[in-house]
């Protein structure tokens, strides 16, 4: 119970402060500490165990998931203290992969962080960046972050260990800094609760010129339709364009004569500027252009479109969009805007569809996505459409007609439907979309519209013990 702070002082209050962060920190250490302990419960060879060689053949292997000099663990242990501790896989393995850092690699660091003297979060991020390293070069970050990681704000900490990541073997660095000097890629942050989303881009340097003058052209062009808007406003409208490669094209096209213009004029100052390459067109191309249909380019995609019978009565609704998020319905006019729109029939959720064969349809796999929403896994994170699809009661081939189908069938990640499989997992689905679940030693987890929350193991065992057909609903 926390002492009540209304009647306290200022000097009560600032005691209080430093107080209440010392116990968060200690609180995150204990986390941590759980979490290396039962690394250490598994860090034995599975074929010792009970199952032999049976439990390396289904997966159960032993893996590291730290840096060099940490401990291997078990694969198959990940997922049940990711169950307990309310997070999906990944989230556990990446703390696990910290605290085995700190704790084998990293020790003088990790006994600064043990007495709640500094951030844990600044050791985890330390942990990680120096996990390339090998065990014998590692020891140069731990001693100068733990003279300094308790009395340097987390960012000037971060710069120090970044700096002697480099000192510590200045060769493995160059080698990697070379191997991200030819990674690109294109992504896409979440979608926030705006409807926005952020683009993130490593490319040529060269090709991010000519996009920067595509969208600076465009912003230009676009100017006098969106007056109040600022400058960042109109380079991020611009920016849409370019996934529109027709409409781009077209408003190009017909605002060239501008681009004549200037070509003009730059020849007559005797400049030997020209306009770029992204925004100029050639005269022999700009007559063609003038006269071509632009519509083949447009590209084409599917969007799975969540919304309410209500909210096409006119009450107001919030649709969401796979891949994109929750949007008003206004959003959703100007998404669909300029397009040429197929709509699909609703699905009838409803109904119970079943099949006698043990693979699962498309038809059917689209029912079970849009039910389940995604990984009916326990605090499972995902919503990807590339899953195995799993029988919660096991298929037997020698059983009766219809085992597959909307009743009895669930979207499982790979690792997951391996564990589910192999790792000693049981669950069950009771109605349309609600599975329980109990892990090895006897947690109890059910899954259902609402997320996953815990439930009495005794409960969790009713409903997957139930006669085939009864589905379970304890009060």
């Amino acid at each position: 119970m926390f002492e009540p702070i209304a009647d306290c002082d200022t000097t009560e209050l600032l005691a209080a402060a430093e107080a209440a962060v010392r116990d968060r920190r200690l609180a995150e250490v204990r986390d941590l500490e759980v979490l290396a302990q039962w690394a250490a419960v598994h860090s034995s060879d599975p074929a010792d165990g009970p199952y032999g060689e049976y439990a390396r053949s289904v997966g159960n292997v032993l893996i590291r998931v730290g840096g060099e000099g940490t401990p291997l663990v078990q694969d198959f242990c990940l997922g049940e203290i990711a169950m307990a501790r309310g997070t999906g896989y990944i989230s556990t393995s990446n703390t696990m992969a910290d605290v085995l850092d700190l704790q084998h690699r990293l020790p003088l660091t990790w006994a600064v962080v043990r007495a709640g003297a500094a951030e844990v979060f600044v050791a985890r991020r330390i942990a990680k960046l120096s996990r390339h390293l090998s065990a014998d070069r590692v020891g140069v970050v731990d001693t100068a972050v733990a003279r300094i990681i308790a009395r340097e704000s987390g960012g000037r900490v971060l710069d120090v260990a970044e700096a002697k990541i480099i000192e510590a073997d200045p060769g493995l660095h160059e080698e990697r800094a070379e191997a991200e000097r030819i990674r690109r890629y294109v992504g896409f942050s979440r979608t926030d609760e705006h409807g926005l989303r952020k683009l993130i881009a490593r490319i040529e340097a060269a090709d991010a010129v000519w996009i920067d003058a595509t969208i600076a052209r465009v912003a230009e062009i676009i100017e006098p339709l969106h007056s109040e808007a600022t400058v960042d406003e109109r380079r991020s409208i611009a920016m849409g364009y370019l996934a529109r490669p027709a409409e781009l094209l077209a408003l190009l096209v017909e605002h060239s004569d501008g681009q004549r213009e200037l070509a003009l004029e730059l020849d007559e100052a005797d400049s030997v500027e020209a306009p770029t390459r992204a925004t100029a067109f050639p005269a022999d191309l700009l007559d063609a252009l003038r006269t071509t249909d632009f519509s083949p380019l447009a590209p084409e995609a599917t969007l799975y479109l969540h919304l309410h019978e209500a909210a096409l009565q006119g009450v107001t609704g919030v649709a969401r969009v796979e891949g994109l998020g929750p949007c008003t319905l206004d959003s959703l006019k100007c998404l669909l805007a300029r397009t040429n729109l197929t709509v699909r029939p609703v699905l009838d959720l409803s109904r119970r569809v079943r099949t006698t064969a043990y693979e699962h349809p498309e038809s059917l796999k689209e029912r079970v996505h849009l039910t389940t929403g995604g990984d009916y896994w326990p605090f499972a994170s995902s919503v990807s459409r590339r899953v195995d699809y799993d029988h919660p009661i096991p298929y037997e081939p020698t059983g009766p007609p219809g085992q597959t189908g909307t009743h009895n069938s669930g979207p499982l990640g790979r690792r997951h439907h391996r564990w589910k499989t192999h790792a000693g997992y049981r669950s069950r689905q009771s109605g349309q979309g609600r599975y329980a679940w109990m892990t090895p030693n006897g947690l109890g987890f059910l899954v259902d519209h609402a997320g996953t929350r815990r439930i009495d193991p005794d409960q969790a065992q009713m409903i997957i013990d139930a006669p085939e057909g009864v589905d379970i609903y304890p009060a």
